[in-house]
């Protein structure tokens, strides 16, 4: 196993099956953040992670950190939470703005460079890339955004700026989803936040044909357009 050095003028990947066991799943480096190299590589199992300063790193770990919609774990005091919950949760509202929250609020610092996010919001211009946004009032307290595969929905970051926003978030989207046809949501890698919530792990192999066949799926036409999930009572 070898770290392959991609062309800027070849969009083509290696096999996951290639990537390095350490770090786990590291695949290639280099080539470009365009939306078709983007889509080539989500359709392969395959997503961008890097710090500032370093050339664009591909991965593609084994296990995968995984969530099944239907599955998602709703502790007792979340759900006291939601049930007089004061936030209002839309998709597809600010895109931008959830991005760029995702961007800032990390103490620990970020992988979404202005590059990053001037690539992701070409893929949401063009149908690929969602963001669920969390108010309260008006104000944005909370979010994630992530890219479809079908009925798969590749999580790739989410903030919380208020009690519980982003759990809000993952929440509403994942009984949304659910309800909907949405099979899973691909969490790349398990922590214990996400273990928290309900994520497991899967072989890559297992996780490669889910992709593959879910990716194939679709979600009603109207799922992603610009709406509102979810509204405080009262």
């Amino acid at each position: 196993m070898r770290l392959v050095q991609l062309s800027r003028f070849n969009l083509a990947f290696p096999s996951p099956e290639g990537a390095l066991r350490e770090p786990n799943g590291l695949l290639a480096l280099g080539g470009d953040l365009s939306p078709a190299r983007l889509l080539m590589a989500y359709q392969r199992g395959i997503f961008p992670w890097f710090s500032s300063g370093d050339p664009i790193l591909w991965w593609s770990p084994d296990p995968r950190a995984v969530l099944y919609p239907a599955q998602f774990h709703l502790s007792r005091s979340m759900k006291r939470f939601h049930a007089k919950s004061p936030y209002r949760v839309t998709v597809n509202h600010a895109f931008g703005q959830v991005i760029e929250g995702c961007a800032s609020d990390r103490h620990e610092g970020t992988w979404i460079t202005r590059d990053v996010i001037v690539a992701y919001h070409r893929l949401h211009e063009l149908g690929h890339a969602h963001s669920i946004e969390v108010w309260e009032d008006d104000a944005l307290v909370g979010g994630m955004y992530g890219v479809a595969q079908g009925t798969l929905f590749c999580g790739e970051s989410m903030f919380s700026r208020a009690v519980n926003a982003s759990k809000t978030a993952l929440l509403v989207f994942c009984r949304e989803f659910a309800a909907s046809g949405g099979q899973l949501m691909d969490c790349q890698v398990l922590n214990d936040h996400t273990a928290s919530l309900g994520a497991v792990e899967m072989s890559r192999r297992d996780y490669l044909d889910a992709l593959e066949r879910l990716r194939q799926q679709k979600l009603p036409q109207n799922f992603w357009v610009p709406r509102t999930l979810f509204m405080p009572q009262g």
